[in-house]
């Protein structure tokens, strides 16, 4: 029987006590970085202007099937993000004449970005902890692409599934 699965005897030192489930191991943190993502799932960057009508807006979220769109100037510089939330925030205080109001006017102008080879988890805890669904993925001082918290569960998921196949293949033999 392989060590790392006998029971700790009395005279083990704490080293010795070490076993295949711990804390340590089972909060090891994944190497997977945002690059891996968006190799997968493509680095498409849907955004608007800043004088873009929020009615204009509404309609690129809901033809392209995505919940936010970066608010990018004429050279392509990130400005701001404009997310669903965003939307329903600014209508709630304008009403229906909101929509005649542009990006700029309901944007999230402080943007927390990630860089592309930070790991999944440094990126999921700081949505979780900020609140937010959408990041924006940067290479340099380029854009590289947009990470959802649906993007990066999905893919962590992935990885679980996947670590829990290998244990019941080790298992059986």
């Amino acid at each position: 029987m392989p060590s790392s699965y006998q029971s700790p005897n009395k005279g083990n030192s704490a080293e010795m006590r070490e076993r295949s489930q711990s804390a340590r191991t089972n909060t090891a943190k994944s190497n997977t970085t945002v690059a891996q993502v968006l190799a997968q799932k493509g680095s498409d960057i849907y955004s608007v202007r800043p004088q873009t009508a929020l009615e204009e807006v509404v309609i690129t979220l809901r033809n392209k099937r995505i919940g936010a769109l970066l608010v990018r100037d004429a050279d392509g510089r990130l400005k701001g993000i404009l997310s669903e939330r965003d939307i329903v925030r600014k209508l709630s205080e304008q009403g229906k004449s909101g929509l005649a109001l542009k990006a700029e006017d309901a944007m999230t102008r402080y943007v927390q970005t990630c860089n592309v080879g930070d790991t999944l988890l440094v990126v999921l805890r700081a949505m979780s902890d900020g609140r937010f669904r959408h990041m924006p993925v940067m290479e340099g001082d380029e854009l590289a692409g947009l990470v959802t918290i649906g993007d990066v569960v999905s893919h962590r998921l992935e990885e679980l599934e996947h670590e829990a196949l290998q244990l019941k293949q080790l298992i059986v033999g």
